[in-house]
């Protein structure tokens, strides 16, 4: 016969357990759901002023229209959205509607539109957001509507981390949404996109999470070249940062941001067979070909103070110069600062549009420059005389410039 195991054999083994009290099933602990995070009190601060703001705009654009018709006879206003339909906005809605080559068209005919010069990004999301919104310039208005809320937000944190406990926050976004070419911002045009993701991005590279960074920057670069430079800054942070070897593990993810720029350039070249053709495009129609930085500040000097120029074109060549000055002290502040990834943002967007013919564009980049208005409020923070003196300048020049646009006669 088989033997019984050793533990049956033990006399404890055969011993009856006492029966158990019967006791209450434990109750059920209640998981409290995750709530979407709520807006603090300076946010919502910063909101409001980000409305405010846009109705200034939009009273703006509702005087242009009255005020500036395209002839003195005319007595029809035109549409309330008329005054936004405006220069690059016809790039984005061709590419939107009808696509970058629509039917056998291209940069092989003459009279193009030299529309592969824009990046797909904002023109992908202005076809996804018709399906719902039908009035093309609508859509437009409405996702640079929400994206500079998304924007206006990001920059008032990325204040308060630098300025904790300080009013720099509203500060910021104060200066930022007065500023001479803030009318953008509510304009169909992509900086209201480009510092939604950029802005976000940047606020994730200070906490360290490289994944989210440079998947936003990534996003940012569909948007606009500037997100190379972003990207480049982003890098330089994580290599003055990172100081172990599980840190440096991260280093793969930010080279995401170049994914979305090799495939429009395959794109490109697809269809044009042309491995260069947005930057063909940007010397075709807008003369962005290399000229050294001495011979593009001549060129400026001469379209804006050599009488060779309508006055309009004039002044706008005589904004892009102050621009560039503007841009090279704020890149000599951020050096002198050690804010080396900063700098290096700010040096790059300077050297891409400041070694063209000549200054295009520099003012409206400057609108993407955000270290200019944290370091403004920082400085306006010890001397109190620069808030008024700041305010007092670009509140009127805010004006001339969102009437210069939404009359037609912006030139740069």
């Amino acid at each position: 016969m088989p033997m019984a195991p050793v533990e049956a054999l033990r006399p404890e083994a055969h011993t009856v357990a006492p029966p158990r009290t019967p006791r209450e099933p434990p109750a059920p602990q209640r998981v409290p759901l995750r709530r979407v995070p709520r807006l603090s009190p300076a946010d919502r601060d910063v909101l409001a002023l980000y409305l405010l703001t846009r109705v200034g705009v939009w009273v703006t654009a509702y005087c242009a229209r009255w005020l500036f018709p395209a002839t003195s006879a005319t007595r029809d206003a035109g549409s309330v959205l008329a005054p936004f339909e405006r220069w690059d906005w016809h790039h984005y809605l061709h590419i939107a509607r009808d696509g970058y080559f629509p039917g056998h068209a291209g940069p092989w005919q003459s009279g193009w539109d030299n529309r592969e010069a824009f990046f797909p990004g904002f023109p992908l999301l202005l076809r996804a957001v018709h399906t719902v919104v039908p009035h093309w310039t609508a859509c437009g208005l409405l996702i640079s509507f929400v994206a500079g809320g998304v924007a206006v937000l990001a920059l008032a944190r990325i204040a308060r981390s630098y300025l904790p406990g300080t009013p720099a926050d509203r500060r910021t976004v104060l200066f930022f949404l007065l500023s001479p070419c803030a009318v953008f911002l509510a304009a169909g045009y992509t900086e209201a996109l480009f510092l939604a993701f950029a802005l976000p991005a940047w606020l994730a590279a200070q906490r360290r999470d490289w994944p989210l960074a440079a998947t936003l920057t990534a996003l940012a670069t569909t948007v606009r070249v500037s997100g190379l430079f972003l990207a480049a800054a982003v890098v330089l942070h994580f290599a003055v940062t990172a100081r172990s070897r599980p840190q440096w593990r991260a280093l793969p993810w930010l080279a995401l941001p170049a994914l979305p720029v090799a495939v429009h350039t395959c794109y490109l070249y697809e269809r044009t067979g042309d491995w260069m053709a947005w930057n063909h495009a940007e010397q075709r129609g807008w003369d962005r070909t290399f000229h050294a930085p001495w011979e593009a500040w001549a060129n400026t000097w001469r379209a804006a103070f050599g009488g060779s120029r309508p006055t309009g074109y004039a002044f706008m060549f005589q904004a892009e110069l102050a621009a560039v000055v503007i841009g090279v002290l704020l890149v000599g502040f951020l050096l002198h600062r050690r804010r080396w990834p900063e700098a290096g943002y700010i040096g790059l967007s300077l050297w891409a549009l400041g070694t063209s013919y000549w200054y295009m564009s520099v003012l409206r980049a400057g609108l993407l420059w955000w270290p200019l208005w944290i370091a403004l409020a920082a400085l306006s923070l010890s001397r109190p005389w620069l808030k008024t003196a700041y305010l007092c300048v670009a509140a009127p020049l805010s004006t001339v410039f969102a009437l210069t646009f939404l009359s037609g006669r912006w030139a740069g």
